[in-house]
């Protein structure tokens, strides 16, 4: 009797772990092949809301007013929250008041885009007041980068597209300086086939890969890191780039992202634009290419870097969860963004 109560109990353990770690690829299958909902693309006549979800904009009218003229020669109208020239502290305005602004342009059935003034800080503190029940029956294109990467990964988890681009206060350039930057968001909210062919680099790891293109800001995607704004890359392709930081911190975040287990069904990466890297008094002892490489040494997913993307004056527009066919080589490599 005792061996055969033996032999049910592990029979029945093999079979509830068994299928439940089936049951768990199917919903992971399951959840990695749903499309996410794209928002309609833009046509004279359309409203953009302007909103600033994170830092101050002291002094910073002027730029508010190019992107209004910006919007009005390619024939659409804008609005400006109503709390964007507020202060608070760092902050432009409040929690409060920023996520306001940023409800009511979810709300507003007149509006087909919010585009973000400014990154800095701040788009984090607001996330858990907002309310998307409405945006995700009207999906609309929410645009920004750096720290509107925390609300790209919510939106994301949302079910919705939406665009790593140029924000307002990029137009503090030269408009001669930042062409194509411009002209890629104006093709990305106008619905015009996007790809990109990237220089060839020594340090690409070689393959090729199609997936959703998720990511953003690398310090960003580490502060959602075990919150529901967290992004899960199992079968897609991921962006990163930074800003203003050292290597060793890099790597460790990288480290961090690896131990959660962030990178172990990854598609690819493409590295975007790592700017003003810091210098540690202790030298790294490498390229941030190889420190990139090293911490992911253990993948064989494709990884391509000189993407144009970031906080460099040529940032060129891409639609986050948007399938992308990655090809990465030493001579060169190519984006192309499904339609």
């Amino acid at each position: 009797m005792t061996k055969n109560l033996l032999t049910i109990s592990l029979f029945c353990a093999v079979f509830f772990f068994g299928t439940n770690k089936y049951l768990a690829q199917n919903t992971a299958s399951e959840k990695h092949n749903n499309t996410l909902k794209q928002p309609p693309y833009l046509k004279a006549g359309d409203t953009v809301a302007i909103v600033a979800p994170s830092g101050i904009l002291k002094n910073r009218s002027g730029e508010i007013q190019q992107a209004q003229d910006l919007l009005k020669s390619w024939g659409l109208n804008s609005l400006v929250g109503e709390h964007v020239f507020n202060q608070a502290n760092h902050f432009a305005g409040t929690d409060d008041e920023r996520c306001e602004d940023f409800q009511r342009a979810l709300d507003d059935p007149k509006v087909s885009a919010i585009w973000c003034a400014r990154g800095g800080y701040g788009s984090v503190r607001i996330l858990d007041k907002l309310n998307w029940t409405t945006f995700k029956k009207k999906p609309k294109w929410i645009i920004g980068y750096s720290d509107i990467t925390a609300i790209h990964n919510q939106v994301h988890n949302e079910g919705i597209e939406s665009l790593h681009a140029m924000m307002c206060t990029s137009l503090q350039d030269d408009a001669s300086t930042i062409q194509e930057t411009i002209a890629t968001f104006k093709d990305a909210i106008f619905g015009k086939p996007l790809s990109y062919t990237l220089e060839g680099s020594n340090y690409n790891k070689i393959g090729t890969a199609t997936g959703e293109l998720v990511g953003g800001n690398l310090t960003m995607l580490h502060t959602m890191l075990g919150s529901k704004s967290s992004i899960d890359v199992s079968g897609k392709i991921l962006f990163i780039e930074e800003i203003g930081e050292y290597k060793y911190h890099i790597d460790r975040m990288l480290q961090s992202l690896k131990r959660s287990g962030y990178f172990d069904n990854c598609k690819g990466i493409i590295v975007g634009d790592m700017t003003k890297l810091r210098k540690n008094t202790t030298l790294w002892g490498t390229s941030v290419e190889q420190l990139i490489l090293d911490a992911l040494s253990e993948y064989d997913f494709p990884i391509a870097f000189n993407m144009h993307a970031g906080h460099e004056k040529d940032n060129r527009a891409m639609i986050l969860g948007r399938t992308v066919q990655l090809t990465s080589n030493s001579e060169e490599s190519k984006i192309v963004f499904q339609n």
